[in-house]
């Protein structure tokens, strides 16, 4: 069974400035360009009858493509030690939209409903062995990051497996978002 999750990939350019503001913190494990991803819903290990229905499900899915920019930086949790900082988004609502579509889509299948609170964001560094006064010198470094706005057109399905150099993710299957029909 693999770990599985629904997000959305980054245009090339977008990977790239991220990937210039890794750095910067000392005993960060930084994500990198290959792993920079936002995910919308994780949806742990399913098996394969699960997942088939999982993507007829979402084949037909009817959501309109959108603008999207990243914005700011933060770390989880957001009070005590932080062990992972990410990026945010400017405007979530088009991903609040997409993703009450895609539970909604989801509810009769058996997938357990991810109990955290949902919060856009793209995971930059893993920062548990960092120290703290490190990680908020680059919290002010980076509180006015912006990337360029990127267009949406794609939802991915992604596995996870879990190896000593960290997740590796690959794309199981893509859903092109479409205007619904009326």
């Amino acid at each position: 069974m693999a770990r599985l999750f629904l997000g959305l990939d980054l245009p090339s350019d977008v990977d790239a400035h991220l990937e210039l503001m890794s750095c910067g913190v000392p005993d960060a494990r930084w994500e990198g360009r290959d792993k920079f991803h936002l995910t919308l819903l994780f949806l742990d290990e399913l098996d394969g009858r699960v997942q088939r229905s999982l993507i007829d499900a979402l084949t037909g899915l009817r959501s309109p493509p959108f603008e999207l920019t990243l914005k700011g930086v933060g770390v989880f949790p957001p009070r005590g030690a932080p062990s992972s900082l990410w990026a945010g988004v400017a405007d979530p609502a088009p991903l609040l939209a997409l993703r009450q579509k895609i539970v909604a889509r989801l509810r009769e299948l058996p997938i357990a409903a991810d109990p955290r609170k949902f919060v856009p964001h793209v995971t930059l560094a893993r920062v548990g062995a960092s120290p703290v006064d490190a990680v908020v010198a680059y919290l002010a470094d980076h509180v006015l990051f912006r990337s360029e706005t990127f267009r949406v057109e794609q939802l991915n399905l992604y596995s996870s497996v879990r190896s000593a150099k960290g997740s590796q993710y690959r794309i199981e299957a893509g859903f092109p978002l479409r205007a619904e029909v009326r």
